[in-house]
């Protein structure tokens, strides 16, 4: 059975300054560019930003360090949208706010949009509410909070750690969970091509694609919510 219990990320830091989890021995982004590689999985897998609309919901599995809200976010305010971006994002290991802080200093272009989440972050707070943004930080096993969750969203974004070193955010059951809570027509996307995880997001109820991933990684994963 899946607890939620809070345990905190335990982090090294690789090349470049690149933060790496010692717990799963992978790192947070590419070494290469994360910001291009949260550009090129998350926001052009899930047709962003020709899908926003007003009140547009982005849930996620791994917060990791904020990138990939941070980078959502200032693509909703380069494309002029209206009203408030929802975010929602489930992390089991939530990063200590100096960790967050020194990790998103590899992006000074982002430092405007930070603010607000390492402001919050450093409060202990879980909420991040701005005249453009409303997101929650769920913390806990994804496996435990993700089912008690009573929202959908439009996309997903699934960055978890890799399969083969994190099989829990993966499991078939989760990824039915993913399903159960994504709006008609939503989209998810993914930088794995894991066979494991196309059949499991398929028999979730995605129309499942293999196309051309980020830097190194051949391929990576994005889907489409079929008509129930």
């Amino acid at each position: 059975m899946a607890e939620d219990t809070q345990q905190a990320a335990q982090i090294a830091w690789g090349r470049g300054g690149t933060p790496v989890s010692t717990r799963f021995d992978d790192p947070y982004f590419s070494l290469e560019d994360g910001l291009a590689e949260t550009a090129h999985v998350f926001l052009d897998g899930n047709a962003l930003p020709a899908r926003f609309r007003p009140g547009f919901h982005i849930a996620e599995l791994g917060f990791g360090t904020g990138l990939n809200m941070l980078a959502a976010l200032r693509l909703w305010r380069e494309s002029g949208q209206e009203g408030r971006l929802r975010y929602t994002s489930f992390e089991a290991f939530p990063m200590d706010a100096p960790d967050m802080r020194r990790a998103l200093a590899a992006f000074p272009d982002l430092a405007p949009v930070a603010a607000p989440l390492l402001a919050a972050w450093e409060q202990g707070e879980t909420w991040i509410v701005t005249p453009d943004l409303l997101a929650e930080i769920v913390i806990g096993d994804a496996r435990a909070t993700l089912p008690r969750w009573t929202g959908k969203a439009d996309a997903w974004f699934l960055d978890g750690f890799a399969p083969a070193k994190n099989p829990e955010l993966w499991e078939p059951a989760l990824m039915a969970e993913v399903g159960r809570h994504t709006a008609a027509g939503g989209t998810v996307a993914t930088y794995t091509a894991a066979g494991e995880v196309r059949r499991a997001l398929e028999a979730a109820g995605f129309a499942v694609t293999r196309v051309p991933g980020y830097g190194r990684k051949r391929h990576m994963t994005t889907g489409r919510m079929e008509a129930s």
